[in-house]
């Protein structure tokens, strides 16, 4: 990364995804990687189960937060999570990465809402951003034997894609010091992802 250039990164979830250890592993690769970085989150109401947001900035950056329309990238760990933090945050032409396994809503359990058709939460995601990798990362993360690390896989896809301005191998030092348990099985999910994110074309 040039000096005075910038990466600007909103990761999207509800509690309990792991949206606040992805942006942490990211932050550590970043640092890693000799780059300045600032992480911060921002929770719903609830903390499990409502909607959390994780902003990192890499680079030539002083506030904490994502401008509106400015980031290069949104990892949404829910899909209506995602459409909301593309729409909102997300610039024209960035790289959006959508987990397609819906977290339903009270509104939606209890029959007082519905929930979007997943294709048009990917079409909505689609008229803004300029790639958009969709997986249902629990599943990958199955694969790979631990199915809690699909946040883990989400960020091995956006390491893949080529988005990020350091390599992947800061992320697995950073994977490897900052989560205590089952960390091959972690590596593993990660390199999963990356695979995704490298053999996906633009869509």
């Amino acid at each position: 990364m040039a000096m005075g250039e910038a990466f600007e990164l909103v990761i999207s979830g509800v509690g309990g995804q792991g949206n606040v250890k992805a942006a942490q592993i990211l932050g550590a690769a970043a640092v890693r990687a000799g780059l300045r970085v600032r992480v911060s989150d921002v929770f719903g109401i609830a903390q499990r189960g409502g909607p959390v947001l994780s902003h990192v900035r890499i680079g030539a950056v002083h506030g904490a937060m994502v401008d509106a329309h400015s980031a290069d990238a949104v990892v949404g760990l829910e899909p209506m999570e995602a459409l909301r933090a593309a729409a909102l945050f997300l610039k024209p032409g960035g790289v959006a990465i959508v987990g397609t396994r819906p977290i339903y809503p009270v509104e939606v359990n209890t029959g007082k809402a519905e929930y979007p058709p997943l294709d048009e939460i990917i079409s909505a995601i689609k008229t803004a951003a300029g790639k958009v990798i969709a997986l249902d990362a629990t599943e990958v993360a199955s694969s790979a034997g631990i199915p809690m690390a699909a946040n883990v896989v989400m960020i091995g896809v956006l390491a893949g894609s080529g988005a990020l301005p350091f390599s992947h191998e800061h992320i697995e030092q950073s994977i490897r010091g900052l989560i205590p348990r089952s960390v091959e099985e972690n590596i593993r999910a990660f390199r999963a992802g990356f695979k995704i994110g490298g053999s996906t074309k633009k869509v």
